[in-house]
């Protein structure tokens, strides 16, 4: 009897040592964070890439003392997969809310995005987005959402204001224009934005081809190129669609005066760079990029790559996103859904290597977030506008 009441005894003692350390009191609790992407299904490569992105901020965040504000309380990651589609990704926000998480971060593609914040407004749950541009995303009135990168139309008009003075200083070579865009929310507004604005610079543009998402044979519309014959080629898709047509048009002997793209799902991405480089040459992007005069880019990317993976726009962008989560925990001193919303709304965040200087909301956009134009010149991906951010002069129109 005196052995079990000694080994009781020690056990209990030992139980509230595991409960109530004695070594630096008790533990803080962690924050829940949701964070979703399509990683499966056709959209499974960028939704990877952006987890990649967001999980590498979770651990920088932790690894510096978590949320300090809170007495170094970690980040808990709760990862879901909106199956690249919209109701997969509202029904995840719905386990999420349930599973008590502060906030969600994600989730790659406009049109999940537009469900995913609609789903997470109904639980007042804080919703940032980390890619998806779509403007309707944050022109609903959702009190919950918030947009840390450009959207559609602020990328198109960028895209088509900057064409025009690289095509004006080239001697005006190029008149007519052919769009090719996929048929969701993102290419579909996007191209519909750009056959807008092109015409008020002059430019005719000769077709608006939209195509299923996925595709995988884009012969006939390479076809319908050849006869239509346009002096520039604006893709609007993502990345395995956007490769596969420049591919398509490189087996098929079809160069234009120049592929410009606006949101390029592949221009923009090293990947493709480094399988397909004479697909890529001179390609002009018009898309979220980093600032390439901040040394923390460089190390970033370094980072990344070491992983085995490339530096993306859906890893920084994603990770960033979620940077700017914690800091507006941080000052929102609490987990509470409705505190973490107006520290977003009230942000000043600056602290990340995106081409924006500090961070102001207004009916949840970031107004300062602006797309950089990049090129593919000599098998590396630089930023030729602004000038500002310049790495190398434009080539314009693209050499035979």
């Amino acid at each position: 009897m005196r052995t079990r009441r000694i080994f009781m005894t020690q056990s209990a003692a030992a139980a509230s040592a595991m409960a109530f350390p004695l070594i630096g009191g008790a533990q803080p609790k962690t924050v829940k964070v949701g964070v979703l992407h399509p990683v499966t299904g056709a959209l499974a490569y960028s939704g990877q890439q952006c987890r990649l992105g967001a999980m590498m901020a979770v651990e920088d965040i932790n690894k510096a003392g978590g949320i300090k504000s809170l007495g170094g309380a970690k980040i808990e990651a709760l990862l879901g997969d909106a199956q690249s589609q919209p109701q997969a990704g509202a029904a995840e926000v719905e386990k999420m809310n349930e599973a008590g998480v502060s906030a969600v971060v994600g989730a790659f593609a406009s049109a999940i995005c537009l469900a995913t914040t609609q789903a997470a407004a109904k639980h007042n749950l804080p919703h940032v987005v980390d890619v998806g541009v779509a403007d309707q995303i944050v022109e609903r009135g959702l009190k919950n959402t918030f947009r840390f990168g450009p959207g559609y139309r602020k990328c198109a008009e960028t895209a088509v204001a900057n064409l025009h003075v690289l095509n004006t200083l080239a001697g005006k070579p190029a008149r007519t224009v052919m769009i090719i865009h996929e048929e969701s929310l993102f290419g579909t507004g996007t191209a519909n934005l750009l056959a807008r604005e092109l015409p008020g610079y002059g430019y005719e543009v000769k077709e608006v081809i939209k195509h299923a998402n996925p595709t995988r044979d884009f012969n006939n519309i390479v076809l319908r190129m050849k006869a239509v014959n346009p002096d520039i080629v604006i893709p609007a898709n993502y990345y395995n669609e956007y490769a596969l047509l420049v591919r398509t048009m490189q087996q098929q002997k079809v160069q234009p005066k120049a592929i410009y793209s606006v949101l390029g799902g592949a221009a923009s991405s090293y990947k493709f760079v480094k399988e397909f480089p004479d697909a890529a040459n001179g390609i002009i992007d018009c898309n979220h990029w980093f600032n390439p005069k901040d040394k923390r880019s460089a190390a970033m990317r370094k980072r990344v790559e070491a992983q085995g993976q490339f530096f993306s726009y859906e890893v920084f962008m994603a990770y960033t996103a979620t940077r700017l989560l914690a800091d507006a925990i941080e000052r929102a001193k609490s987990a509470d859904r409705a505190a973490i919303i107006q520290a977003l709304e009230n942000s000043t965040f600056s602290d990340h290597i995106m081409p924006y200087g500090q961070t102001k909301f207004i009916n949840g956009q970031n107004t300062g977030a602006q797309p950089l134009m990049t090129q593919v010149q000599k098998n590396d991906i630089k930023v030729i506008v602004p000038r500002e951010f310049r790495e190398v002069e434009p080539l314009f129109p693209m050499k035979a």
